[in-house]
């Protein structure tokens, strides 16, 4: 993975670098899914900027948190037992093809992470120590579990071809500000959503109809890890959090060059405050995981979870986490909040049966 040029960079975080056409696949490797907004994406960002970040404000706590990454408390937890090696057949028709999407999505959005995390320890490496060594121990622990994910999907005779997607999918750029709000949330709502699948499962056996399960509840310790990486990060920079830019920090950051990328990050990061861009991440996260959520409720209705409830859990728990380190928690529990994603999941609808409708002409 490689950083975007300053001339593929426009005026905001969505981005992309032009991808080449697909090629045939080999037998038994499955086609990436279509890239949409509500798809798993790979992240670029700002490695200069990321290497000049000073961290010495929290500097003993990311230290502590790098002597726990050291531990590395899962080497051995990704192991595959007698459980797997059976024939999973029984699993069909509707059921197996949303089970293979979740396995998908899971796997993609995980290597997305280890991209971008092995990516930044190896541009912070002579830069900032501390923090890359961070990222490389945490692209260990993406690694892992995308390993896990893809091995999973071959016990259905299939696999992603995770060469051929760090190739062809398109990268989004966002400045470093919104990569540690992006990844903070991502890794404490993965805490939360792993967390909540494994207790319920614990409880109701019947419905644990794969034992990828029986893991989430060690891999949702590298989830929280990752998030108190990020939580520490931000702490380390209060600018991101609740000490805006005073206007005089504003004046001296105007940038002297005419380059669009640079009076962009300006206005966006600068002169925004952060509570506004907490909450903008905070709407976005908990949009997305709801809509995808419920066009996939019969997957969570196969292994005994109602996906309005659970995402009503899952949301719940995790604006109360992100309220300890964010300046801004949101009032989910306003009648109006499920109200609006109730129409998001309509208006998803009626965009999805339009698009099909297109493409079948």
């Amino acid at each position: 993975m490689s950083a975007v040029s300053k001339s593929e960079t426009q005026l905001f975080m969505v981005n992309t670098v032009a991808k080449p056409e697909f090629e045939e696949l080999r037998p038994g490797i499955k086609a990436p899914a279509k890239e949409t907004i509500l798809t798993p994406r790979f992240y670029t960002t700002d490695f200069e900027a990321m290497a000049n970040m000073d961290i010495t404000e929290n500097k003993a706590e990311l230290e502590a948190i790098l002597e726990e990454f050291r531990c590395d408390y899962n080497r051995h937890h990704f192991v595959r037992d007698e459980e797997f090696e059976q024939s999973w057949d029984h699993i069909d028709g509707e059921t197996r093809q949303l089970f293979i999407e979740f396995l998908e999505r899971s796997c993609t959005a995980e290597f997305s992470g280890f991209l971008l995390y092995k990516e930044l320890s190896r541009k912070l490496k002579d830069r900032n120590p501390l923090l890359a060594e961070c990222f490389a121990l945490m692209s260990r622990d993406e690694a892992r579990h995308a390993g896990f994910l893809n091995k999973a999907m071959s016990d259905f005779n299939l696999a992603l071809d995770l060469g051929f997607l760090t190739q062809h999918r398109s990268y989004t750029y966002f400045e470093p500000e919104f990569i540690f709000y992006a990844t903070y949330l991502s890794e404490k709502i993965g805490y939360w959503r792993y967390i909540t699948i494994y207790r319920h499962l614990e409880k109701h056996p019947e419905h644990r109809i794969y034992p990828i399960f029986r893991f989430f509840e060690n891999w949702c310790q590298d989830e929280n890890r990752h998030g108190d990486f990020f939580d520490a990060v931000m702490r380390a920079q209060p600018q991101m959090l609740d000490r805006p830019r005073t206007f005089w920090q504003k004046i001296k950051e105007i940038p002297l060059s005419l380059s669009g990328k640079k009076w962009a990050r300006y206005f966006m990061v600068c002169w925004l405050p952060p509570k506004l861009w907490c909450r903008f991440f905070l709407l976005s996260v908990f949009a997305t995981m709801y809509l995808n959520d419920l066009q996939r409720a019969k997957f969570y209705a196969a292994i005994g979870l109602d996906a309005r409830e659970y995402d009503r859990e899952v949301i719940a728990k995790t604006n109360e986490t992100a309220g300890r380190v964010f300046p801004v928690i949101l009032d989910v529990d306003h009648p109006e909040f499920y109200k609006r994603l109730e129409r998001c999941v309509e208006n998803n609808a009626k965009l999805q049966k339009s698009a099909s409708k297109t493409g079948a002409s």
